[in-house]
């Protein structure tokens, strides 16, 4: 769609007129006041526009503005340095980017290189960015998109994601037959990288969860074949999942892991990918990395702000508490129904799917966001049933309860 002269994507028709915003509240060009349960998909995760992080990059603008990729700032390598503080051992070598889908991009190259394999395996239906390498990573070679821009950079080879589901809750049987699936494809010894989120989907508006070990049963496979683990912490880092970094709930280390969206907390883009000095050594003379606006100071002082916010404040023990209590809050006010819904998620990462139909029919997902947002809710969805809730970690209890409220009242009106 074009808008204004700009450019939009189709995936979402809740499109409104953002004319201002400040912690877990949004405000349209017509002054319309909207409770937000989105965080702009996992970016405003310390509330939008947070004055402490508009500070410090003022301050920042004020002595620095650019740096070229062929040189570095005091900034950068301090965050570099604050980052792998936090980082399970090892992971200490940094390539800057701009956003998700160049770390992505760079972890992809990165791993061919240093493997020398062509083969990577994703996820069906995951996202991992917009290029044409990261849409061969979770969209369908049969879909629209894909035909149209196609065709898509060989060697990618997507399987499904092994989901708990209400229909099949044998978690232990789920885990064992991916496992299975997943070893017959690495066992040849020609897969360089094996790409995933840490226990769910987020980007796609499934917020599909696998069974807890499943990131540990990765990375053992991958290990085992000589395969490079990638971990896209882009939606599922900085304390959304009730941790600081999704993959510390099995203290997994993979071999590149990458950062984008909460990394600023959306004030300026920068992305990140990391990874071992061996693994940097061998690969980085032959992977051309370069990233003319990667890690400008000022997006290093918001992320540098961002991180010790989140290392202060411990937000993700917040994060944790909020998403029980969402769950948990959900799960006893929809049961009251004759509605079979699903309630499931990882922190304050929560999806909610109705698993029958709607008043009249039609996407339950269009309509619940839609009037929602008529009564100053704003929320997500996958365009058919299922939301995805991601409140702002910063939200307070007063917030909280009352988006729930509004969002149980929607569901009662539409279905």
């Amino acid at each position: 769609m074009i808008k204004n002269h700009l450019f939009f994507n189709e995936f979402s028709p809740w499109r409104f007129d953002l004319d201002s915003a400040l912690g877990s509240t949004l405000w349209d060009k017509n002054g319309n006041k909207l409770l937000d349960f989105t965080s702009g998909w996992n970016v405003t995760n310390l509330g939008w526009n947070n004055p402490e992080i508009i500070e410090a990059v003022i301050k920042k603008l004020k002595k620095s503005s650019y740096v070229p990729g062929w040189s570095d700032e005091a900034s950068q390598n301090r965050l570099a340095a604050e980052l792998e503080k936090v980082l399970p051992e090892g992971l200490n070598v940094f390539a800057r980017a701009t956003g998700g889908t160049e770390a992505i991009e760079e972890a992809i190259k990165t791993a061919r290189a240093f493997t020398g394999r062509r083969k990577i395996v994703s996820f069906k239906e995951s996202y991992h960015g917009h290029s044409l390498g990261a849409l061969a990573l979770g969209y369908p070679a049969e879909g629209a998109i894909a035909k149209a821009v196609g065709p898509l950079p060989e060697g990618f080879l997507q399987i499904d994601f092994p989901a708990v589901t209400a229909e099949n809750q044998d978690k232990d049987g789920v885990l064992s037959t991916f496992a299975d699936r997943l070893e017959s494809i690495l066992m040849d010894a020609d897969v360089a990288a094996v790409v995933t989120e840490a226990g769910m989907i987020t980007g796609w508006g499934s917020t599909a969860v696998a069974p807890e070990g499943y990131l540990k049963l990765v990375r053992e496979l991958t290990k085992k074949y000589g395969t490079l683990l990638i971990i896209d912490e882009v939606g599922t880092g900085f304390s959304r999942l009730g941790q600081l970094w999704g993959m510390q709930w099995e203290k997994v280390t993979p071999d590149i892991v990458v950062f984008a969206k909460a990394l600023s907390n959306g004030v300026i883009p920068i992305g990140a990918m990391v990874t071992t000095e061996i693994i940097a050594e061998k690969s980085s003379i032959l992977t051309n990395i370069y990233s003319t606006f990667g890690w400008l100071p000022a997006a290093c002082a918001a992320a540098l702000k961002t991180l010790e916010i989140h290392r202060r404040d411990k937000i993700w023990e917040k994060a944790e508490r909020d998403g029980s209590y969402l769950q948990q809050t959900l799960k006893k006010e929809l049961a009251q129904g004759g509605q079979k819904y699903g309630v499931r998620g990882i922190g304050m990462e929560i999806g909610l799917s109705l698993q029958s139909g709607t008043k009249g029919g039609g996407s339950w997902a269009d309509k619940i966001v839609d009037r929602a947002y008529q009564k100053g809710l704003h929320l997500v969805g996958d365009r058919e049933n299922n939301l995805q809730l991601m409140p702002p970690l910063t939200i307070t209890q007063e917030e909280l309860s009352r988006g729930i409220d509004l969002l149980l009242e929607t569901i009662k009106e539409v279905c």
